[in-house]
């Protein structure tokens, strides 16, 4: 699960993240026209808290911020509607059942009895109520590459030195890094530390902080440092967490603890035998919380109860979230993933949420399989394009349909890019993959507001967000129009979504500058209002 960058790489990284050509206005039989995007037009005002918090629901005409125009297809599309509910599965680090606003949208497999521990459906997983746990107690977890370099006899002798050059390259990055991540550790205590005395309060905002008139030496120092630090856009006490983890991290990487530890036999399976299926348990929140932030945040985002006045919205209602916790704070395993996807298609999940991805699969060819066993059954999967700011027609990014990164071998899995929330030539996200081939949309991905563990929410970013932002729409789409198909759900959000035409900054590099239908496949990002209005003439 790649959502976090080195913070010394550039200011976004802190964040945890994770047909082409101009849009024609398209008129229907009820008058209703589809959205294009507006030329030459940028938001000159700074965006409103209120709207920062839901700017993936609104409408890039009316508030010229590229977002998916969610609140205008529930305004003008499906008032008095009724759908029919859709179950979403959720394949992620686990998900907070007992969050407030997510309580009502779970799903419960009513064929089991809860806690009799007896496997009443006899699908193989005793008691599992709202989904499965393919981690069991397990929370911490190797990189591919670095299981690879462990377990030389799993794959060809060219993956293992492309392993190993990886892990050499990060071992020489981290010893270099490693500096830095204490300067910047020291600046933000000793900032910090000062501004709370000048303040006298223990929080205070970038607001503040520019505010400062004081032309004491010491004063302007930390002004400065603290003006730096709080534009990484995380809170300060947040910000200490992440440099700390990420100089525990560069220390490990550095004494070679990434090579020495075997996580996985808390979990007690053959991570290399597809065919052992008994492991696990149906704790689906698994042993610690605060583990589960990044599934509890994509599943907020999907299908958080809407208008209850409570954090944020969910993009689709009608949603019934199905867990399964399969990706760990590490790279997840091929067999969790092929499990799971398999677990969640035949649980009846009409649309999988992947927000994880990895640059090396040993076994590739077992999750090849599931998804094409959840496209034989009519299974949208929607897959993070992945937050390394690579072109993945190139880069190696699983999962995939695509063996040679050309041809598709299944077309029921779309990979989502990463959207701003500044619609000009910053719209991409600086941290977001792209590729003309096996990108296929881009949808909202930056400061995205949604449940966290016990009852919060927060901001997180990456591609991990844009994707459930498009799954969202999807099961939208598969709510009030059941009886289209997934492969036909799937080109609904490429083909509608609205063109960019104009040149954008790709990787946040000033100096790369690109046309964004260059970027994916359609070149086009994720429109809700679009999507239903072609739904509506397709299914006639």
């Amino acid at each position: 699960m790649n959502t976090i960058k080195p913070i010394y790489i550039s200011a976004f990284a802190i964040l945890a993240l994770v047909g082409c050509g101009a849009s024609k206005q398209v008129s229907t039989t009820s008058g209703l026209v589809a959205i294009s995007a507006p030329l030459n037009i940028t938001k000159k005002a700074p965006i409103a808290e209120n709207d920062l918090k839901r700017w993936s629901h609104l409408d890039i005409v009316t508030d010229t911020i590229p977002g998916m125009s969610v609140d205008k297809a529930y305004a003008e599309l499906l008032k008095g509607k009724k759908g029919v509910p859709v179950i979403v599965g959720i394949v992620d680090s686990g998900v907070d059942i007992e969050h407030e606003d997510l309580k009502s949208v779970l799903w419960t497999n009513t064929k089991e009895i809860a806690g009799n521990g007896i496997d009443d459906d006899k699908n193989g997983y005793i008691d599992d109520i709202h989904g499965w746990n393919f981690l069991g107690d397990s929370t911490k977890e190797n990189l591919e590459y670095e299981r690879i370099i462990k377990n030389k006899s799993l794959v060809d002798e060219v993956t293992y030195q492309a392993a190993k050059a990886l892990n050499d390259k990060k071992v020489a990055d981290a010893a270099a890094g490693k500096t830095r991540s204490e300067q910047m550790l020291g600046t933000l205590n000793e900032g910090d530390a000062a501004l709370v005395k000048y303040f006298g309060k223990p929080v205070y905002t970038i607001e503040e902080v520019n505010a400062i008139v004081s032309q004491e030496p010491a004063t302007q120092k930390s002004k400065a440092a603290m003006q730096q630090m709080l534009s990484y856009g995380l809170p300060i006490a947040d910000l200490k967490v992440a440099v700390q983890k990420q100089l525990d991290d560069q220390i490990a990487l550095i004494n070679g603890d990434n090579l020495k530890t075997d996580y996985r036999k808390v979990v007690g399976d053959n991570p290399n035998d597809i065919t052992d299926t008994k492991y696990g348990n149906n704790n689906v929140m698994g042993p610690d919380k605060n583990e589960i932030l990044h599934g509890t945040h994509v599943a907020g985002i999907v299908a958080q109860s809407r208008n209850n006045v409570l954090g944020g919205d969910g993009v689709a209602n009608n949603v019934q979230i199905l867990t399964v916790r399969a990706v760990p704070d590490g790279d997840e395993y091929d067999k969790d993933i092929a499990l799971g996807i398999r677990y969640a298609v035949d649980n009846g999940a009409k649309v999988i949420n992947g927000s994880f991805g990895k640059s090396f699969s040993p076994h590739k060819q077992w999750v090849y399989d599931a998804i094409k066993y959840a496209e034989k059954k009519d299974v949208l999967i929607v897959h993070a394009a992945g937050n390394d700011a690579k072109d993945i027609d190139y880069a190696e990014n699983f999962p995939n349909d695509s063996e040679d990164k050309v041809t598709e071998f299944a077309d029921n899995l779309i990979t989502i890019g990463a959207l701003n929330f500044e619609y000009g030539n910053k719209v991409v996200a600086r941290f977001s993959n792209i590729g003309k081939i096996n990108v296929d949309v881009f949808a909202p991905g930056v400061k995205i507001y949604a449940t966290t563990p016990n009852n919060t929410y927060k901001y997180l970013q990456g591609t991990s967000m844009a994707a459930p932002n498009a799954a969202g729409v999807a099961a939208l789409i598969r709510s009030y129009y059941p009886k289209l198909s997934a492969k036909q759900v799937k080109h609904i959000l490429m083909d509608s979504g609205v063109a960019i035409a104009t040149d954008v900054i790709v990787g946040g590099k000033a100096n790369d500058t690109r046309s964004f239908t260059a970027l994916s496949q359609s070149g086009k990002i994720v429109n809700a209002y679009n999507a239903l209005l072609m739904a509506e003439k397709m299914s006639k």
